[in-house]
Protein backbone atom coordinates (compact mmCIF):
# COMPACT_ATOMS: atom_id res chain seq x y z
CA UNK A 1 0.00 0.00 0.00
CA UNK A 2 1.19 3.68 -0.82
CA UNK A 3 2.86 4.97 2.03
CA UNK A 4 0.53 8.59 1.49
CA UNK A 5 -2.36 6.30 1.36
CA UNK A 6 -1.53 5.19 4.71
CA UNK A 7 -0.45 8.59 6.00
CA UNK A 8 -3.97 10.28 4.81
CA UNK A 9 -6.10 7.12 5.89
CA UNK A 10 -4.39 8.34 9.40
CA UNK A 11 -4.56 11.72 9.39
CA UNK A 12 -8.77 11.16 8.90
CA UNK A 13 -8.78 8.93 11.47
CA UNK A 14 -6.91 11.67 14.15
CA UNK A 15 -8.57 14.50 12.88
CA UNK A 16 -8.91 17.39 15.23
CA UNK A 17 -12.47 18.73 16.32
CA UNK A 18 -12.03 21.74 13.84
CA UNK A 19 -11.34 19.61 10.51
CA UNK A 20 -14.38 17.47 11.73
CA UNK A 21 -16.85 20.22 12.34
CA UNK A 22 -15.56 21.93 8.82
CA UNK A 23 -15.80 18.36 7.41
CA UNK A 24 -19.55 18.21 7.97
CA UNK A 25 -20.61 21.58 7.16
CA UNK A 26 -17.86 20.41 3.61
CA UNK A 27 -18.90 16.71 2.63
CA UNK A 28 -21.32 15.43 0.47
CA UNK A 29 -21.81 18.71 -1.88
CA UNK A 30 -23.27 20.74 1.11
CA UNK A 31 -21.55 23.69 0.57
CA UNK A 32 -22.55 25.47 -2.46
CA UNK A 33 -22.86 21.97 -4.19
CA UNK A 34 -19.11 21.79 -4.37
CA UNK A 35 -17.60 18.50 -3.65
CA UNK A 36 -14.76 18.81 -1.61
CA UNK A 37 -11.86 15.89 -0.39
CA UNK A 38 -10.57 15.62 2.84
CA UNK A 39 -7.03 15.24 2.98
CA UNK A 40 -5.88 15.44 -0.69
CA UNK A 41 -2.85 14.57 -1.77
CA UNK A 42 -1.11 17.18 -3.93
CA UNK A 43 2.85 17.14 -4.92
CA UNK A 44 4.18 16.47 -1.49
CA UNK A 45 1.90 18.00 0.36
CA UNK A 46 -1.50 16.56 2.22
CA UNK A 47 -4.18 19.22 2.04
CA UNK A 48 -6.72 19.43 4.59
CA UNK A 49 -9.63 20.24 2.08
CA UNK A 50 -9.56 20.66 -1.78
CA UNK A 51 -12.08 21.01 -4.13
CA UNK A 52 -10.84 20.31 -7.53
CA UNK A 53 -13.48 21.88 -9.45
CA UNK A 54 -12.10 25.32 -8.15
CA UNK A 55 -8.58 24.31 -7.64
CA UNK A 56 -8.90 25.32 -3.82
CA UNK A 57 -7.26 24.06 -0.64
CA UNK A 58 -8.87 24.98 2.64
CA UNK A 59 -6.42 25.17 5.62
CA UNK A 60 -7.31 24.92 9.11
CA UNK A 61 -4.18 25.94 11.69
CA UNK A 62 -3.61 24.88 14.93
CA UNK A 63 -1.11 26.68 17.29
CA UNK A 64 1.93 25.13 15.23
CA UNK A 65 0.91 27.02 12.44
CA UNK A 66 1.90 30.30 14.53
CA UNK A 67 4.97 29.80 15.34
CA UNK A 68 7.99 31.34 12.77
CA UNK A 69 8.95 28.09 11.22
CA UNK A 70 5.26 26.83 11.10
CA UNK A 71 4.71 30.36 9.37
CA UNK A 72 7.59 29.70 7.03
CA UNK A 73 6.42 26.64 5.86
CA UNK A 74 2.97 27.81 5.16
CA UNK A 75 4.57 30.50 3.46
CA UNK A 76 6.32 27.81 0.79
CA UNK A 77 3.74 25.37 0.84
CA UNK A 78 0.96 28.26 -0.27
CA UNK A 79 3.58 29.36 -2.58
CA UNK A 80 4.42 25.96 -4.41
CA UNK A 81 0.25 25.27 -4.39
CA UNK A 82 -0.10 28.24 -6.10
CA UNK A 83 2.80 27.76 -8.99
CA UNK A 84 -0.21 24.87 -9.38
CA UNK A 85 -2.89 27.05 -10.14
CA UNK A 86 -4.20 26.37 -6.44
CA UNK A 87 -5.95 29.16 -4.23
CA UNK A 88 -5.25 28.41 -0.68
CA UNK A 89 -7.45 29.68 2.21
CA UNK A 90 -6.65 29.80 5.85
CA UNK A 91 -8.57 29.47 8.84
CA UNK A 92 -7.02 29.24 12.26
CA UNK A 93 -9.36 26.65 14.68
CA UNK A 94 -10.05 28.93 16.69
CA UNK A 95 -11.56 31.04 14.18
CA UNK A 96 -13.95 27.83 12.99
CA UNK A 97 -15.14 27.52 16.60
CA UNK A 98 -15.83 31.02 17.47
CA UNK A 99 -17.03 32.38 14.08
CA UNK A 100 -18.30 29.87 11.84
CA UNK A 101 -20.63 31.97 9.97
CA UNK A 102 -17.53 34.14 9.17
CA UNK A 103 -15.58 31.36 8.22
CA UNK A 104 -18.20 30.08 5.56
CA UNK A 105 -18.47 33.41 4.45
CA UNK A 106 -15.19 34.01 3.80
CA UNK A 107 -14.95 30.47 2.27
CA UNK A 108 -18.07 31.35 -0.05
CA UNK A 109 -16.53 34.54 -0.98
CA UNK A 110 -13.12 32.56 -2.28
CA UNK A 111 -15.68 29.94 -3.98
CA UNK A 112 -16.67 32.40 -6.38
CA UNK A 113 -20.24 32.25 -4.40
Amino acid sequence: MDISLMRRRALRKRSTDAEAVLWHLLRGRRFWGLKFRRQHPLGPFILDFFCTDIRLAVELDGGQHFTSEGQEYDRRRSQYLAQLGVQVIRFSNRELFEEVEGVLEALGQACGR
